[in-house]
């Protein structure tokens, strides 16, 4: 069976359980790419306590990341954890945003969606769970973003394997809704994404906890 039928049925089940995520939790576009950076390898609730350090400051902004001093956004970086690495990418990401798109995040989000996705990769620090967060949540671009949960929940369903590179597991979902208008598809992917991470953490952790899952009628 095409993997397209349940990925859609996945979704209305989802939906239907948990209702809409008004996902990604940000006031600004910047802040978005800045939670973005700052979400690897770390809880959110530590992300949360570094973005408001940043906005105490009054450097949660391009103007505020590209002046404020190397050391200093590192000490108010520091809750996210590897808060050096995390200080040097943000500051590279504003080099590469001035220096291709005169600081302008509209400038930089209406390019195409394949040419921005290389570019944003082929920045340090970027992957491309980093780069198509970015894309999707900061820019409505339409690019599925895939995590752990993903993987678990198509490799527990049979649909895909857990091992499955990165891209044709994004290509697998994206297929699921290539018949609909980019807007919508960005608007499906923001929601498909945030639901599939309330599952994950409810009831698709490392171990499975299936009962009373929404998509516990779907399991094979």
């Amino acid at each position: 069976m095409s993997p397209t039928q349940p990925i859609r049925s996945f979704y209305s089940a989802l939906a239907e359980a948990y209702g809409p995520q008004h996902w990604w939790p940000a006031k600004t576009r910047f802040e978005v790419i800045v939670g973005a950076y700052l979400t690897q390898n770390t809880s959110w609730k530590n992300v949360e306590r570094a973005l408001a350090n940043l906005r105490s400051a009054g450097v949660l902004n391009i103007k505020g990341i590209r002046e404020i001093n190397l050391a200093d956004l590192e000490q108010l970086l520091r809750p996210s954890g590897y808060f050096r690495q995390k200080a040097a990418r943000l500051k590279a990401f504003i080099t590469y945003l001035d220096a291709n798109y005169g600081g302008s995040l509209r400038r930089m989000f209406a390019q195409p969606s394949t040419q921005l996705r290389a570019e944003l990769l082929a920045l340090n620090g970027v992957g491309p769970e980093t780069a198509d967060a970015i894309l999707l949540y900061a820019g409505d671009h339409p690019v599925f973003v895939v995590d752990a949960y993903t993987r678990r929940i198509l490799d527990r369903h049979h649909i895909v394997p857990f091992a499955t590179n990165y891209e044709k597991l994004r290509h697998t979902v994206e297929h699921a809704f290539a018949d609909e208008p980019p807007t919508e598809r960005a608007r499906h992917f923001n929601e498909l994404h945030a639901l599939i991470v309330m599952a994950g953490k409810n009831h698709c952790n490392a171990s499975a906890k299936c009962a009373g899952c929404p998509l516990e009628p779907f399991l094979p």
